[in-house]
């Protein structure tokens, strides 16, 4: 062996012989932009996933993006600029994104699913909820009961609404309404847009209702039935998957943060996972 080939031998594998990459991004939990140190399940919002996100497509080999995503949903705005960071990195590098619905895809995970070009399902996971929901509790009263005396001053006929330890007016229930419908046809349009003729014209379909991963396909919610694994080997047999999963904050991995309020907070995502049986 001549001294070139020696010294090639010892290189790092060249480019040109180098496996392609499809980089994995893990988006698990719920969508909100409080991240909770008690939030089992993690949480997603633009600032956790951000370097997942860079990290992911920034691989020299890249040849495809994969986005796992297990969540129930959560904040909309949250999931509109997590969608629109996903699609803004796809269209700068020109690759393609596929995402994969684990045990649920619902509400917000659906529209962060949307911004992947194509979207499996396992035939068992619980798949779209398109729709806004506003959950509350109706406190009022309650401050009477036990000798406390809430104050609320303003400048503005509506700057307090529904607020829990008051009276609910019908006024600002239709406030509400009106916010959610907007909100709605927002989501809608986001759906159609990304999902174009594959959607069938299932009366159902934008009422907030959730299916399987096989009735999903039906509906064109999906595009085919499949775990991340399988179907990837299929797709890019020669490529190696890197796995680029978003941090926790450092309050959240050390357990630290306002005990009532990261307690309230997690009571709350539990109740956005309960809905699904999970």
């Amino acid at each position: 062996m001549s001294v070139t080939e020696k010294l090639t031998a010892r290189l790092p594998m060249s480019r040109a012989t180098a496996k392609p990459v499809v980089a994995v991004v893990k988006l698990h939990g719920v969508i909100t932009p409080t991240p909770s140190p008690l939030a089992a399940r993690g949480t997603i919002n633009i600032n956790t996933v951000e370097q997942a996100l860079t990290k992911a497509f920034d691989h020299e080999r890249l040849k495809a993006v994969a986005l796992a995503i297990n969540s129930p949903g959560g904040a909309p705005t949250q999931s509109a600029l997590v969608g629109e960071r996903i699609r803004e990195l796809a269209d700068r590098k020109k690759v393609r994104v596929i995402a994969f619905c684990e045990d649920v895809v619902a509400s917000g995970g659906y529209w962060l699913a949307c911004a992947a070009d194509e979207i499996y399902a396992h035939s068992s996971s619980l798949v779209g909820s398109i729709g806004v929901v506003s959950a509350g509790f109706g406190l009022n009263g309650l401050l009477e009961r036990v000798g406390v005396e809430r104050r609320v001053y303003t400048a503005g006929a509506h700057k307090v609404r529904l607020d829990p330890f008051q009276q609910e007016k019908d006024e600002d229930v239709e406030w509400l309404k009106g916010l959610q419908a907007q909100l709605h046809e927002q989501f809608v349009s986001w759906v159609k847009a990304r999902r174009g003729d594959r959607l069938t014209d299932g009366e159902d379909l934008f009422t907030g209702e959730v299916w399987t991963g096989a009735k999903a396909k039906e509906l064109g919610l999906v595009d085919g039935l499949g775990n991340l694994r399988t179907v990837l080997s299929e797709r890019y047999p020669d490529a190696e998957l890197s796995v680029a999963e978003p941090k926790r904050p450092l309050l959240a991995r050390l357990g630290f943060g306002g005990a009532t309020q990261s307690l309230l907070t997690a009571i709350e995502h539990r109740a956005l996972w309960s809905r699904f049986g999970l």
